[in-house]
């Protein structure tokens, strides 16, 4: 015979699966967590995007909160998404793809120009010791500040990017998600020696090219390209 200890429990477990039945499918669960899974699935992996970390973070960042709420039903498909106020969140891949070649490890800092929602910086906060973020539009980087205060590790600044931060420079990795017509020269100077940035650059947004720019442990400059890519250009501050 069954003790009634048993019974009990077992009924119990029989009620409680009745109950999550009848509230529905992914009672208790993410209901986004497929749909991230199959992003880095179809659109990040299926392109060559290797780094496990990488994977990781894509895979754990819940990239419809950054979206507004009225879209937030195309959160996970492969474009640039609408923001508010003439800016974008970037696609997937290329997240992903900058994330990937920015190569940030556990004990670096990182200055981010162009904070946006604020998801790059989500993505880039489990990777990195520290992240520096910098929004030129206000109401952006409000939004955005209370979105990030979960990650205790990332900090945003309102304020001109083409400025960087230098109080906090040097900098082990930069990422500007907005094109410069160049790369501006502080932003170089507060990399580290032995630092990688990375930014789109163009003077129109049907000529910009990715370039992953790295400073050796002398200060010397290297300068490559790696992919064409269309983003917002990148403003400067009005003082």
């Amino acid at each position: 015979m069954t003790p009634p200890a048993a019974r009990f429990a077992l009924r119990f477990a029989v009620a409680a699966l009745a109950v999550c039945a009848a509230l529905g499918p992914g009672f208790g669960q993410d209901p986004y967590e497929k749909l991230r899974e199959a992003m880095v699935r179809d659109q990040i992996e299926a392109r060559g995007i290797k780094n496990p970390d990488v994977l990781r973070v894509m895979r754990m960042t819940p990239r419809h909160e950054f979206v507004p709420e009225e879209i937030r039903r195309s959160a996970y498909e492969d474009r640039p998404l609408p923001i508010g106020y003439g800016q974008t969140i970037s696609q997937p891949y290329i997240v992903a793809y900058m994330t990937e070649a920015l190569d940030v490890a556990k004990t670096h800092k990182v200055l981010e120009i162009g904070t946006g929602s604020g998801y790059q910086a989500a993505v880039l906060a489990p990777l990195a010791a520290q992240v520096f973020t910098i929004e030129i539009v206000p109401e952006l980087a409000a939004s955005a500040a209370k979105k990030l205060a979960r990650y205790p590790n990332v900090n945003v600044r309102q304020g001109d990017g083409y400025k960087g931060w230098p109080e906090e420079a040097p900098f082990d990795r930069i990422m500007l998600t907005a094109a410069p017509p160049e790369i501006p020269q502080a932003l170089i100077d507060q990399l580290k020696p032995g630092g990688k940035l990375i930014a789109p650059v163009g003077r129109s947004p049907w000529s910009q090219e990715l370039v992953l720019v790295e400073k050796n442990k002398e200060g010397k400059i290297r300068r490559r390209s790696l992919i064409p890519v269309m983003f917002v250009p990148m403003v400067p501050g009005k003082n």
